[in-house]
């Protein structure tokens, strides 16, 4: 990653809307532009910018990260997320908004997010190879372990949205 993008990187970190610990991209610039290169794959795969939201803000709320949870949140609605789509997201298995392929990629990452206690059988996959094929399948697994682990990274770092306590 380039200087200049590094220096981006550790100043965007000033955590314009969050409070936190620490700049953590400041102490660590190395390691976090590593996962900033993962962030930027992640945002240039074929999967649809709206999905690709919805299944972030989807993870984040399983993870309880309220900081990304409310980011998320924007983000879908620029991308034109409804306000059913995003209110019904916690309850996607019965929702009628969401299609049977967005259905598939929302198993697709409780399980991966619960993966010690839900594991990803091969029916699980061989549903989501139905409606992806395998450059698909497998940037939809880096797009929620990249969340996850943003979700991680936030919550220990003790992020929250401004105006709201610390977690």
């Amino acid at each position: 990653m380039s200087k200049l993008l590094s220096k981006t990187i550790v100043k965007g970190a000033g955590f314009t809307n969050m409070k936190n610990r620490m700049n953590y991209f400041k102490i660590a610039p190395k390691a976090f532009e590593s996962i900033m290169d993962l962030e930027q794959y992640s945002r240039k795969t074929s999967i649809d910018k709206k999905l690709r939201e919805l299944i972030k803000l989807r993870v984040s709320q399983m993870n309880g990260c309220q900081f990304c949870i409310e980011m998320h949140k924007k983000e879908a609605k620029k991308l034109k997320a409804s306000e059913e789509e995003i209110e019904q997201l916690s309850s996607w298995k019965d929702a009628d908004c969401f299609s049977t392929k967005e259905k598939v990629v929302f198993e697709l990452a409780e399980h991966v997010t619960y993966i010690a206690e839900k594991r990803l059988d091969d029916g699980l996959y061989e549903q989501v190879r139905k409606y992806y094929d395998e450059k698909e399948y497998v940037d939809l697994i880096l797009i929620i372990n990249q969340v996850n682990m943003w979700n991680r990274i936030s919550i220990s770092m003790g992020n929250t949205p401004k105006g709201k306590g610390k977690m």
